[in-house]
């Protein structure tokens, strides 16, 4: 061990006995090693380190403070020892390599700020600024912005497919009293969606769509339901939009979709299975060759049939 950079971290015993402490004068030491107990992590260095800059540290070990010794000359810090070799670094070299997560960068900011050592906290708050600046998106949502591309979008995804239409400007009619509530939580609830299967689904936005507000739902490239929130109220004097939130429908069909989380070889067995209500399941034998045609339930939810007779590959 020589010069001023040797450093050894070991941690101390989790039980044993109390150690006891008492008053250290450091003003005497010099150049010689002092051997530092932070938080459990011990540390060897120089006072000459400690004291480069004008930070806490050099008034700890110039004399101007009182410092805390246990029984065995470890000097006391009750601060978390885990940055303590990175401020160590610091004191040294005046510069460092800083992590690269955000939260050590915060922690080790939270230990220069204690320590008073204005150049290091400098350092962490502009590496903090420029993750910022260059922070990505949890998940990406496209915005469809003509049926072509909606077309390609669906077809070229590997992903079950969920897209929202909300069109307020479609509407000719006034809305009825909840129907912007609505239309919120309808917003709200796509946007829960997506960064909870961001990475197993597709999400999209329609914003040019004839609807008012609704859900569709895709697999393997064709449309397996649709959900309708929007219908009309004929009230005495003039006709009203209605915007519902059928928030366990449109659970139950997102999770449907996730069925089709696989590699795309056409499974109509599947498709046909996903697209019958539970009414038509207990429909008799004879009926299973009819061609299932859209279907609207009282919630306002359309089925669409995902029958395909065509031969693979065409």
């Amino acid at each position: 061990m020589s010069g001023d950079t040797c450093l050894t971290t070991t941690l101390c015993p989790a039980a044993g006995p109390k150690s006891k402490t008492c008053s250290f004068k450091a003003g005497s030491l010099g150049n010689k090693y002092v051997r530092l107990n932070v938080g459990g992590s011990l540390y060897y260095t120089t006072v000459q380190v400690l004291t480069r800059h004008d930070t806490m540290l050099k008034a700890m070990f110039s004399g101007r403070m009182e410092v805390l010794t246990d029984k065995e000359g470890w000097i006391l810090i009750d601060r978390c020892g885990k940055h303590f070799g990175t401020i160590l670094n610091y004191l040294r070299d005046d510069t460092i390599a800083l992590p690269k997560h955000r939260q050590e960068i915060k922690e080790l900011m939270a230990e220069a700020k204690y320590y008073l050592i204005q150049g290091l906290v400098d350092m962490c708050q502009a590496a903090l600024q420029d993750k910022k600046d260059l922070y990505e998106p949890v998940c990406s949502i496209p915005i469809i912005t003509s049926p072509k591309e909606e077309e390609r979008l669906i077809e070229s995804s590997m992903k079950p497919v969920v897209k929202l239409l909300y069109n307020r400007s479609n509407n000719k009619y006034s809305y009825t009293s909840n129907s912007d509530d609505n239309l919120l939580k309808n917003i709200e609830l796509f946007d829960k969606l997506s960064l909870r299967f961001n990475g197993r689904v597709l999400f999209i936005k329609d914003v040019i769509g004839d609807e008012i507000c609704c859900w569709s739902f895709y697999g393997q490239g064709r449309k397996l339901a649709e959900v309708c929130c929007t219908s009309i109220v004929y009230a005495t004097e003039k006709k009203q939009t209605k915007v519902e939130f059928p928030e366990a429908r449109i659970y139950e069909e997102t999770l449907n979709v996730l069925l089709y989380e696989t590699p795309r070889v056409p499974d109509n067995s599947l498709l046909e299975a996903t697209s019958r209500s539970r009414s038509q399941a207990s429909h008799s034998e004879d009926d299973e060759g009819f061609e299932l045609r859209d279907r609207v339930r009282r919630i306002h939810v359309k089925r669409y049939s995902t029958y395909d007779d065509r031969q693979l590959g065409h």
